[in-house]
């Protein structure tokens, strides 16, 4: 049997921040001025007043502190509300791809790998910035990989279906080596007008080198002991922005042309689905909750990733069993998990047992049972 490895990680983390205060700010003035702009109506009943939001709002509900953005500009001003960056020529680098490569570079030297040694790229994140040509394909052009490469979207499990996929074709013979990433822009479809998801995201891009176990040197290679994937559809996470918006273009700036949540709905559904989901993969491969070292789970609210931890673990997990990211990143969608296992694994010992989950809009969850190589 082919043994697979996630054998080096890299991670691009936008220089540019906003913290919940700021965002809070920006948020109250415009709910100020809305409310005074139809308080006539909301004095009659025709329309509802906005409610403010606040700093401890947004960590109560979601853990989160600030948030790495790609550009700040526009995100603050109440006028605009939305990130704002020149649109780059055909001929130019698109932001994807440069943060993917900044990711991809990282990744390529924790493994010891150079582009000649990868024989395929996967780009999965849950927004793409364009359909075609794949960002995937400019990517293995930009870094001069022969082979192929592709993208996919499986929302916030992006990245574990990327490495599942991956992993796949390795076992198959078609490739030796598959360069995973995940530019993850999340702050292009964040609703900044939105009590309930203004605060969510922030922007990140992650990669690792999926290779045979039997090559993998880099120091921090993990083999990957088992691999899931989940999907149960769903309304409750939503993004109705695509090209057939101008189909009716009445309707192409109404709220679900960017994310739309049912938050509770989400919290209350997801949770018991995902500990199951991954209580029964280690069932399956005969791994004992008690023998995992770590959890590295989605990034999307500490709330959601305390109680699956607990219900996995039987018991209230250390801060270094689960660790988070989300006082620093925000949720960044499929980079989330990526991101904890790339910060927080280094300092496990060899034969170190690890899970990384995701789970998120579709709804989708990947499943990645590690033990460490090196």
């Amino acid at each position: 049997m082919v043994r697979i490895a996630i054998s080096g990680t890299g991670l691009y983390t936008p220089p540019e921040t906003i913290s919940n205060a700021e965002l809070v700010l920006a948020y109250n003035e415009y709910v100020r001025h809305y409310n005074s702009t139809h308080h006539e109506q909301i004095g009659a009943g025709t329309m509802y007043a906005l409610l403010k939001s606040s700093d401890e709002f947004i960590v109560k509900a979601s853990g989160i502190h600030k948030r790495h953005v790609m550009t700040r500009h526009g995100m603050l001003d109440p006028e605009i509300m939305c990130p704002l960056m020149p649109e780059r020529a055909n001929d130019e680098l698109s932001v994807s791809a440069e943060i993917g490569i900044a990711a991809a570079r990282q990744a390529l030297k924790a493994a010891h790998r150079t582009p000649k040694d990868i024989d395929g790229v996967i780009v999965a994140a849950s927004i793409m910035q364009r359909p075609y040509p794949q960002i995937a394909i400019e990517i293995q052009d930009a870094l001069e990989i022969t082979g192929f490469g592709f993208d996919m979207l499986a929302g916030c499990s992006s990245a574990t279906f990327g490495i599942q996929t991956a992993a796949g074709l390795i076992c198959q013979g078609q490739a030796h080596a598959v360069l995973c990433i995940n530019p993850e822009i999340c702050t292009s479809h964040l609703n900044l007008r939105d009590r309930e998801t203004h605060f969510i995201f922030g922007d990140a891009a992650t990669a690792c080198i999926v290779e045979r176990a039997q090559s993998a040197d880099g120091e921090n290679s993990w083999e990957i002991v088992g691999t899931r994937l989940k999907s149960v559809y769903s309304n409750n996470i939503r993004n109705n922005f695509g090209p057939m918006n101008r189909f009716t273009p009445e309707t192409k700036d109404d709220p679900d042309k960017l994310i739309t949540q049912k938050g509770r709905k989400v919290f209350k559904e997801v949770v018991p689905m995902v500990a199951e989901f991954m209580l029964e993969h280690l069932s399956d491969l005969s791994i004992a909750p008690s023998n995992l070292k770590r959890l590295w789970l989605h990034q999307a609210n500490i709330n959601m990733n305390d109680l699956i931890a607990r219900k996995v673990f039987g018991r209230d997990p250390s801060a270094a069993e689960a660790p988070s990211v989300l006082g620093e990143y925000g949720n960044t969608s499929s980079a989330g998990s990526i991101i904890a296992f790339h910060k927080f694994s280094a300092d496990l010992k060899r034969g170190d047992l690890g899970h990384l989950c995701s789970f998120g809009a579709g709804y989708t969850a990947g499943s990645i049972v590690l033990k460490k190589l090196h």
